[in-house]
C-alpha cells in the first residue's frame, strides 16, 4: 500500500494535475462555467412551458412562442456565448486585452456560419451543433493572437493614443490573417468546420451517451478524488461542452414535442450520481450521525449541512475517504451502482431524462424533480438513491469505526 501511495503521489497526483491546470483547459472549464446562467435562465422558461400540470399545455398554447423566445436567445445561441467565454478568459491568461481576444473569436466564428449561397447566419452552428466548433475557433484566434505580440508583428501606434484605439489596432494584424485564413478553408477550400469537429468528436459524443461510456466516466471521477484530485474539475473541461451539448438537444427536442434523446445531460451526473456530492458522502453522513467514534460522529454532524448542497470537501478530507482503502471502495462503488440504476431507469422511461439546468448546489430530492421538469418518480428515486448508497457505505462504515475505536483502547492500554 505504501508503495502504491508513493507511485500515485510522486507520478500519478503531479501529472492529473498538470493537465488539469494546464491554461487552455483552464480557458474551456472557466467558459464553459460562465455560460451556466443563460442555460439556467432558459431552463425556467423551459419549465413554465412544460409544467407537468394536468390541463396547462392548454393554459400556455397561446403564449408559447413568446416563451419560447428566451430559449432560443440562450440554447440556440450557446456556442456564441461560450467563443466569447473562453476567448475572454484566455486573454487574460495570456495577457491580452481580453475584450479584443473575445471579439476577434467571436467574428472568426460568426464568419465560418454564414451561407455562402445567401450570405445568411445559419442558426444550427449558433447552438449546440457549434459548440466544439467555438471552442476550438477560441483557442486557435486567442493563441494567433498571442504569437504575433510576440513576434512583434503588431500595429504600434503612439503611446499618447486611447489605450481602446491603441489596441485595437494592434488587434489588427493578427485579425486580418485570421480572417483571410478561415476565409480560404470554409469558403474557397469549401471546407464546413462545423461537420468536420462534430465527425471528429462523434465517437466521444456517442459513448459519453451510452452506459459502459458514463460508466468509465465515473469510475474516473471517483479514482481521481480518491487520489486526492478533483475528478470533477480534472475531467470538466473535457466532458463539459459534451454533457451541455446534450442538454441542448433535449431542450430542442423538449421543444418541438419529440422524445428526449440524450440520457447523460448536463444534470444527469451532479443531480442523479452526486447525491451530496460526488461519491453520495451524503449517505456516509447519514449512517455515521451517532457514530460510536467521536471524530466520525462529529465531522458527519459538521458536514451534513453543507452536504445537503453537494458539498462533501469537508467529510471527504475530515474523515478521511481520500487514500483510505475502507472509504475509497464504496465511494466508487455507489458512483458506479448510481449511475447505471439511474440510466437505466431513464433508459426505460421510469423517470424524465434531465433538460433544465441547474445549479450544481441544488439540494438532493428537489434537484432531482426540476432537472427533469417536475417529475415525481426522480424525486423518490432520489430518496431510494440516498437508501441504497447507505446500504453500500454501512459495512465499510462500521469496519472503519471499529477500527478506529480499537486503536483508541489500544491507545489508552498503553498510555
Amino acid at each position: 500500500m505504501d508503495q502504491a501511495n508513493g507511485f500515485v503521489n510522486r507520478r500519478l497526483v503531479p501529472a492529473l494535475t498538470a493537465v488539469s491546470e494546464n491554461t487552455y483547459m483552464s480557458a474551456i472549464r472557466a467558459g464553459m462555467v460562465s455560460v451556466v446562467p443563460l442555460t439556467i435562465i432558459g431552463g425556467l422558461f423551459m419549465v413554465v412551458s412544460f409544467l407537468p400540470v394536468p390541463g396547462w399545455e392548454q393554459i400556455v398554447e397561446p403564449f408559447l412562442s413568446l416563451l419560447e423566445i428566451p430559449v432560443t436567445a440562450t440554447f440556440g445561441l450557446l456556442a456564441v456565448f461560450v467563443c466569447f467565454a473562453i476567448g475572454y478568459d484566455l486573454g487574460k491568461r495570456f495577457n491580452q486585452e481580453a475584450v479584443v481576444s473575445a471579439g476577434m473569436a467571436t467574428l472568426i466564428f460568426l464568419m465560418i456560419q454564414i451561407r455562402r449561397e445567401d450570405q445568411t447566419l445559419g442558426m444550427d452552428g449558433l447552438g449546440s451543433q457549434g459548440l466544439f466548433t467555438a471552442i476550438l475557433i477560441a483557442l486557435i484566434t486567442v493563441r494567433v493572437q498571442k504569437l504575433f505580440s510576440d513576434l512583434n508583428v503588431v500595429i504600434k501606434l503612439p503611446p499618447n493614443v486611447p489605450p481602446i484605439v491603441y489596441e485595437s489596432f494592434v488587434s489588427l494584424t493578427p485579425m486580418c490573417f485570421l480572417v483571410v485564413v478561415f476565409w480560404l478553408v470554409r469558403f474557397v477550400a469549401g471546407v464546413d468546420i462545423n461537420q468536420v469537429v462534430q465527425h471528429t468528436l462523434a465517437p466521444l459524443l456517442f459513448a459519453l451517451n451510452t452506459l459502459p461510456g458514463i460508466l468509465v466516466y465515473a469510475f474516473l471521477v471517483t479514482m481521481l478524488w480518491s487520489v486526492g484530485i478533483n475528478g470533477d474539475n480534472a475531467m470538466d473541461a473535457i466532458v463539459a461542452p459534451i454533457f451541455l451539448q446534450f442538454l441542448a438537444t433535449n431542450v430542442e427536442a423538449m421543444t418541438q414535442g419529440q422524445p428526449l434523446p440524450s440520457i447523460t445531460a448536463y444534470g444527469f451526473f451532479t443531480t442523479f450520481v452526486n447525491v451530496g456530492g460526488t461519491g453520495a458522502t451524503l449517505a456516509l453522513a447519514l449512517i455515521m450521525l451517532n457514530s460510536k467514534e467521536p471524530g466520525f460522529r462529529k465531522v458527519s454532524r459538521v458536514s451534513l449541512p453543507t452536504q445537503i448542497f453537494q458539498i462533501n470537501e469537508p467529510i471527504f478530507f475530515g474523515f478521511p475517504i481520500v487514500l483510505n482503502p475502507i472509504f475509497m471502495v464504496p465511494y466508487v462503488l455507489n458512483a458506479l451502482m448510481l449511475t447505471t440504476g439511474t440510466y437505466l431507469l431513464m433508459s426505460w422511461g421510469l423517470i424524465q431524462r434531465p433538460f433544465v439546468n441547474l445549479p450544481w448546489t441544488t439540494p438532493p430530492i428537489i434537484g432531482h424533480y426540476l432537472v427533469t421538469g417536475g417529475d415525481w418518480r426522480a424525486s423518490v428515486w432520489g430518496v431510494i438513491s440516498i437508501g441504497l448508497a447507505m446500504l453500500v457505505y454501512y459495512p465499510f462504515a462500521k469496519a472503519a469505526e471499529r477500527q478506529r475505536l480499537r486503536a483508541e483502547a489500544e491507545g489508552k492500554a498503553h498510555e
